[in-house]
């Protein structure tokens, strides 16, 4: 069986080491020269020259990625030697918030997170109890709630100092939109793996899981090289090579390039929503559930997230990663700490503004003052600001997510794609397998 997969990030190569160990020819269409899509490698350099590796935005994982951690593992990366595994903790400048005490970090999944809380700076006792009662309170409910709650809805109770210190970070960080627009019910499936999930690889589901090492390396460069030596004869990568038009022909689907058409039996769609539901929409005699398909992705609204890279000669935070309170970024990551035999990002530090609003420039001229004042760090130099406008979907109560199974042998991979996460690796990759796992089987009865 020939399969053909469009675009070369996290859940196409997610598809494509899984359809190639059930036996498919794979071929790996990427339109730039870089593996990762919107998690990938960026080169940049330091003020003074020296050549840098970063990334086109900053990203976490948690223990609860179990399909992740294993793929992972599949393609030879060891995610305890690629990633710093933190036990639960959102720290502030000033000290304040919570984190996992040393006596608690080996405790299993819900007890560490709740040893957290109870001992988080700054609280109160009544803020420290009406976050352990929530989390149990969600329990009960089964982590579920009607479609149309918001986050703030499902919160409803918590004071507001929790609400601003924890459940607005972590809502933003993980469904891009603030706790009174985001989904409930999405958010309560990322708290229920989170906080009682069994986790993974030797990781609590609930610790904070950091790269050390660039986003096209830990993954998608790691799972072309696997399929290249365990499945090379069945596998081919085509980089900076373009699709610029789909039709079906009978029962299988052909894709024009630059220079030439190939037939495939399959096809798995694994760009960014935007270009994929172009794709579908311009179709040759495009069928009608191509159209519909289309039709529900271009409904999606989509956010922006930037990061703007700093230096400081011989600049250290006290811990990997801080949670910030006067905004615009909501966290700052020490590169230097994440990769500490990486003599070129010392002193590199990465800001991270969810759902942001404005112009580049602006950003980061706002970061830079927020740096100074909130971490008494004024000589920071800006490195390079990466503004991903269209970085994720909105995850909205009641948002329509496109199916992943568009026509009979055409599919859909990507963290936009329906499923239980929101706009993750994790989700990604789910994806990525699920629609592996769905052209293998008869492209006339959709899985």
């Amino acid at each position: 069986m020939k399969l053909a997969i469009v675009g070369a990030g996290w859940a196409g190569m997610a598809a494509a080491v899984e359809a190639a160990s059930r036996g498919m020819n794979v071929t790996v269409f990427e339109a730039t020269r870089t593996l990762g899509g919107r998690a990938r490698a960026l080169p940049a350099s330091l003020p003074d020259g020296t050549p840098v590796t970063l990334d086109n935005g900053q990203h976490i994982l948690i223990g609860a990625y179990s399909e992740t951690l294993a793929l992972m593992r599949r393609v030879g990366i060891d995610p305890r030697k690629q990633l710093l595994a933190l036990p639960l903790a959102l720290p502030y400048p000033d000290g304040s918030g919570i984190r996992t005490p040393t006596w608690a970090a080996r405790w299993p999944a819900p007890l560490d997170a709740l040893a957290a809380i109870a001992t988080a700076r700054g609280w109160t006792w009544r803020d420290r109890l009406a976050l352990v009662r929530m989390p149990l309170t969600w329990q009960r409910m089964g982590f579920t709630c009607p479609p149309a709650q918001s986050v703030a809805d499902v919160c409803q109770g918590l004071p507001q100092r929790v609400m601003n210190e924890l459940i607005e970070p972590l809502c933003v960080s993980a469904l891009n939109v603030p706790a009174q627009e985001a989904s409930g019910q999405v958010f309560l499936r990322v708290m229920r793996d989170a906080l009682f999930g069994a986790g993974s690889h030797g990781f609590s589901a609930s610790s904070l899981l950091l790269p050390s090492t660039d986003l096209s390396a830990l993954f998608p460069q790691a799972a072309a090289d696997w399929l290249a030596r365990r499945h090379g004869e069945r596998f081919s990568l085509r980089m900076a090579t373009r699709v610029t038009a789909l039709r079906a022909q009978g029962t299988q689907w052909v894709l024009r390039t630059d220079d030439r058409e190939e037939v495939f039996d399959r096809v798995i769609w694994a760009t960014a929503a935007s270009p994929a539901a172009q794709a579908m929409a311009e179709a040759v005699d495009a069928p009608a559930a191509l159209r519909a398909w289309a039709a529900t992705t271009q409904g999606l609204s989509f956010t922006a997230i930037t990061t703007v890279y700093t230096w400081g000669a011989g600049v250290r935070l006290a811990v990997p990663m801080i949670a910030l309170r006067e905004g615009p970024a909501q966290f700052v990551f020490d590169r230097g700490q994440l990769e500490p035999d990486n003599a070129s990002v010392q002193g590199v530090l990465a800001f991270v503004v969810s759902a942001s609003q404005g112009e580049r420039d602006d950003l980061q001229a706002k970061v830079l003052v927020q740096a100074a004042r909130e971490l008494n760090l004024p000589a920071l130099q800006a490195v390079q600001t990466v503004v991903e406008k269209r970085a994720t979907f909105a995850c909205l109560p009641g948002t329509q997510r496109p199916a992943a199974c568009i026509a009979p042998g055409l599919w859909a991979a990507g963290d936009y794609v329906d499923g239980p996460y929101p706009a993750t690796l994790e989700g990604a990759v789910r994806s990525g397998m699920q629609a592996a796992a769905g052209t293998s089987a008869d492209p006339s009865v959709p899985t």
